[in-house]
């Protein structure tokens, strides 16, 4: 099994954060520096150092998030969409 978003990724919150007293706003950015990849009746977890200075968990399958692609992958994305 591999963690499910690599190391290093930037991610976005795209959703609120469900049963959490202190929920990460909606459209917060961050980095991730880990993650759990599940089992023994656990969800998948992926850990994130938040831009705001906080460090939070965002569990696989309940907190909605996205990937924000590197500056790299999004020039190679544009790049793919020009050609004929």
């Amino acid at each position: 099994m591999s963690l499910p978003v690599p190391v290093g990724s930037r991610i976005r919150l795209i959703a609120p954060m469900r049963d959490d007293p202190d929920p990460i706003p909606v459209g917060s950015e961050g980095t991730v520096r880990g993650g759990y990849e599940g089992g023994y009746g656990l969800e998948a977890q992926v850990w994130v150092d938040w831009d705001s200075g906080r460090s939070l968990n965002l569990i696989v399958g309940i907190d909605r998030f996205s990937i924000i692609p590197s500056k790299e992958e999004d020039r190679h994305e544009r790049t793919q969409g020009q050609q004929t």
